[in-house]
C-alpha cells in the first residue's frame, strides 16, 4: 500500500475530478488525503479520504482574487488585470503553500504528489528539494504545454494546421513568450530562496518535466497532437459529480420525456451576471422543450430575477450531471471543463459561451471535433442562442460527433488508467533505489 497527496485548488472543477481518481487508488488498496481549502474538505472527507486544509493559504483572499478576474473577464480590462490575478494566484501563494505542505510532508509522509497544474510549489520546489515524485494530474481536457501541433494556451484559437492560422500562433506564440518572463523570473527568485536553481524554461513547460502528466482527454480531441513529451498520458475523463450529502433530484423523473430536455449551466463559480441563465431564459421559454437551469450552489435563483413565468424553464441551484445527462439533449454552458467532459462523456452536444481560464480553448476543441457550437459572450442575446438551440436539436451530426467522442474517452478508462501510471510512479522509484 502507498499513500498519495492531492494538492489541489479549492475549486469544484479542480477537485472533483481528483476524488474520482482517488477512488480507483483506494479500490487498489492504496491511501489517499488531499491538501486543499477548507471549503472542499467537507466533500472530501464526506467521500471517506483525509483532509489537510489551508494553514498559510488565505482562502478568502484567494476567491476574492479568482471571483475579481471573473467580474472583468467580460468587460475586457486588459492583461493588467490577468496579469495581477495571475501573480497573486499562481506566485505569490507559493511560500504559503510551501509552509502548509512542509508540515503535511513530515506529518503524513505521501509517497507520490498528484498536483493540479496551477498549485506550483509541489512541482517548483517539492519535486527537486525532495526528490518526491510529482505527477501532474491536470483538470482541462487539454494539454497546456506548449509545442508547435497547438497555438498559446488561453486564448481559444484555432488549430494551426493552415498557413494563416499557423501564422497566427506564431506571432501570439512571441507575444505570450513575453508574457511568462516574468513569471519564470518571479519563479526563479522563489526557488533560489529554497536553494534550487534558476528556471530554464517558462513554468508552463517545465511541468512537462515532471515524471507524468495526466491528461483528461484523447489525441483525437486535443489537435492529435504528436510534440508532448513521453511524461504527457491522455486517459479520458476522470468524472466524479455526486457529492454523497447531495439528495437525489427525483423531480427530474416527473420532466416529460415527449420533449427533448435542454440543460443550462454557467458552473459551480459563476458569481457575475447571469447572462447565459437570462438569455436562455427568455429565448427558450414556451418552446417544444423541457430547460433545465441550474444557477451554482452559491446562488439562490429566487434572487436572480431571470426567468419569466415559462412551464418548460426549469431552475434549481444544482443537479447531479450523473442524474441529468443521461436525459438530456443539448447542453449549454460557459464551457468548465467537468461540464464539457461530462457531456461528452454521455454523447450530448453542445454550445459553449466562453467566458474566462481555460474555457475558450475548451470551447474551440469541441468546435474543432465538430460537437457543438461556439457563442461570443458579446452575442449571446435570446435570439442567437435560441437559433443555435434549435440548429444543435435540429441536426443530427452534432449529436454523432458527441458520442464518437464519448466512445474514444471510454475507451482510455479515465481514473482506473491515471491510477494504474500514479501505481507505476512507484515501481519506478523502488527499480531506481
Amino acid at each position: 500500500m502507498a499513500r498519495f497527496l492531492f494538492t489541489v485548488w479549492p475549486f469544484a472543477g479542480h477537485f472533483f475530478p481528483q476524488i474520482a481518481i482517488a477512488h480507483a487508488l483506494r479500490e487498489r488498496s492504496h491511501e489517499c488525503a488531499f491538501y486543499t481549502g477548507i471549503r472542499a474538505c467537507k466533500v472530501v472527507e464526506d467521500e471517506g479520504f483525509q483532509c489537510f486544509p489551508f494553514r498559510h493559504v488565505d482562502e478568502e483572499q484567494l476567491y476574492q482574487v479568482m471571483f475579481s478576474q471573473q467580474r472583468g473577464s467580460l468587460q475586457w480590462k486588459g492583461l493588467f488585470q490577468l496579469n495581477t490575478t495571475l501573480r497573486k494566484w499562481l506566485v505569490d501563494t507559493i511560500p504559503q503553500q510551501v509552509q502548509d505542505l512542509e508540515a503535511v510532508f513530515d506529518n503524513w509522509r505521501p509517497d507520490v504528489v498528484a498536483c493540479d497544474p496551477t498549485m506550483w510549489a509541489p512541482i517548483l520546489i517539492f519535486y527537486e528539494r525532495l526528490g518526491i515524485p510529482v505527477a501532474v494530474s491536470s483538470f482541462v481536457p487539454a494539454c497546456m504545454l506548449p509545442g508547435p501541433d497547438a497555438p498559446p494556451f488561453g486564448l481559444g484559437l484555432p488549430r494551426p494546421n493552415k498557413w494563416w492560422t499557423c501564422l497566427l500562433a506564431q506571432v501570439v506564440r512571441l507575444a505570450t513568450d513575453l508574457f511568462a518572463v516574468k513569471f519564470r523570473r518571479a519563479a526563479s527568485g522563489l526557488r533560489q530562496q529554497y536553494g534550487l536553481p534558476p528556471l530554464k524554461v517558462s513554468v508552463t513547460a517545465y511541468t512537462g518535466q515532471m515524471p507524468l502528466y495526466l491528461v483528461p482527454s484523447a489525441p483525437e480531441f486535443d489537435y492529435e497532437r504528436r510534440d508532448l513529451p513521453p511524461s504527457v498520458h491522455y486517459v479520458g475523463p476522470f468524472i466524479w459529480n455526486k457529492p454523497r450529502y447531495e439528495a437525489p433530484a427525483s423531480w427530474l423523473t416527473q420532466l416529460p420525456r415527449d420533449q427533448p430536455w435542454v440543460h443550462v449551466t454557467e458552473g459551480t463559480m459563476h458569481v457575475g451576471d447571469p447572462f447565459v441563465l437570462r438569455a436562455a431564459a427568455r429565448g427558450l421559454a414556451d418552446l417544444p422543450m423541457q430547460v433545465i437551469m441550474t444557477t451554482g450552489g452559491d446562488r439562490n435563483p429566487a434572487e436572480l430575477n431571470i426567468a419569466p413565468a415559462a412551464r418548460n424553464i426549469h431552475i434549481v441551484p444544482w443537479v447531479s450531471h450523473s442524474e441529468l445527462l443521461p436525459n438530456t439533449d443539448l447542453v449549454v454552458t460557459t464551457g468548465g471543463a467537468g461540464t464539457v467532459l461530462a457531456a461528452l462523456c454521455a454523447g450530448v452536444p453542445l454550445i459553449i459561451i466562453p467566458t474566462e481560464w481555460d474555457k475558450p480553448e475548451i470551447a474551440q476543441r469541441v468546435v474543432e471535433a465538430g460537437a457543438g457550437l461556439r457563442l461570443p459572450p458579446n452575442r449571446c442575446t435570446p435570439k442567437r442562442l435560441r437559433t443555435a438551440v434549435e440548429r444543435i436539436l435540429g441536426e443530427q451530426l452534432f449529436k454523432k460527433k458527441a458520442q464518437r467522442l464519448g466512445n474514444i474517452f471510454s475507451r482510455h478508462r479515465g481514473a482506473a488508467r491515471a491510477a494504474e501510471l500514479l501505481e507505476n510512479l512507484i515501481m519506478d522509484r523502488e527499480r531506481l533505489k
